[in-house]
């Protein structure tokens, strides 16, 4: 279902698309997305988590210290997300992340090293360990796995069997689907919906 070419279409920016064809594809065929329509939401999805298909890792790197302090609330004040920003994306994902989802402290570098990654940009080192047992790959030891195409995609498809999303995408449910991947935020809500009517609109579903 899902190839070069077809991807190109849905994602104009992509870069390698049969690459990221080929590894989507190989991880799609063992998991629950068997139809056009799970596809398309599954895709939906994914585009908005990678920024289109331009990047396997997330973006930390802010300009707006309002909106860095807006979103995390172990930023304290803006005067705080200036320093922050200052001292670039790792010291970002260290304090943001820090003590959360099966992190340490700040200073273990956990932040950083479980950040946002792959197509589903898993985040957190306890997603890493689970998802990790899942598919058979030690993430929590190798996290640059989840950065890479194929393990990606695997972690991908892994996530979205484990949250049970494909009877969400049954029922068109994107407001559902979304809380399963990006959490009660539901951030980028409008353009996950966007997305999936855009590939519904290429795969025919």
């Amino acid at each position: 279902m899902i190839t070069a070419d077809t991807l190109k279409k849905f994602a104009p920016k992509i870069k390698e698309p049969e690459l990221h064809a080929a590894a989507l594809e190989n991880a799609r065929i063992n998991s629950s997305v068997n139809t056009p329509r799970r596809l398309c939401h599954f895709l939906g999805q994914i585009f908005v988590e990678t920024g289109g298909f331009t990047s396997m890792v997330e973006n930390l790197n802010y300009k707006n210290p309002e909106r860095l302090d807006a979103i995390f609330s172990a930023v304290v004040g803006v005067d705080d997300a200036k320093a922050l920003i200052q001292r670039g994306q790792e010291a970002i994902a260290n304090r943001v992340y820090a003590n959360r989802l099966g992190n340490g402290n700040e200073a273990s570098g956990d932040g950083w090293r479980y950040r946002g990654s792959g197509y589903k940009q898993l985040t957190g080192r306890c997603n890493y360990r689970d998802i990790g047992h899942i598919i058979q790959l030690d993430l929590e030891n190798n996290p640059e796995l989840a950065r890479e195409p194929e393990s990606a995609a695997r972690i991908a498809f892994a996530f979205w069997d484990a949250r049970q999303c494909s009877a969400l995408a049954d029922q068109g449910d994107v407001e559902g689907i979304t809380e399963k991947i990006n959490g009660p935020a539901k951030l980028g809500l409008k353009e996950r919906r966007d997305a999936t009517l855009r590939a519904l609109g290429i795969w025919g579903a």
